[in-house]
């Protein structure tokens, strides 16, 4: 299992984060931003932005390797590879 780390490192508009995944004995890094607006459309609020970023990382690690995640994105991105993800999202994070 992955282990994923998410820094704040930027907290205004967007916010930008700093995911480390590190499995298999080696790590990637990356560096997602994210709007308020984006923010409380896919979580609502019902957690934090940066555990929105941690569960997102957790949907793509089980589709892809972490070696296939972009370097930079803005988190609205992944929807355009995985269709299902802004459903499956809201999910996660309201159960």
């Amino acid at each position: 299992m992955a282990e994923i780390e998410v820094r704040t490192t930027s907290e205004g508009e967007p916010w930008t984060f700093q995911v480390t995944v590190s499995e298999g004995g080696s790590q990637t890094s990356h560096r997602v931003t994210l709007t308020s607006g984006d923010y409380e459309r896919l979580a609502g609020e019902a957690c934090g932005p940066d555990e929105l970023v941690r569960k997102s990382f957790e949907f793509l690690l089980e589709r892809e390797p972490k070696e296939s995640i972009l370097g930079e994105f803005d988190i609205t991105v992944i929807a355009r590879y995985f269709p299902e993800y802004e459903r499956e999202i809201a999910q996660r994070i309201r159960s």
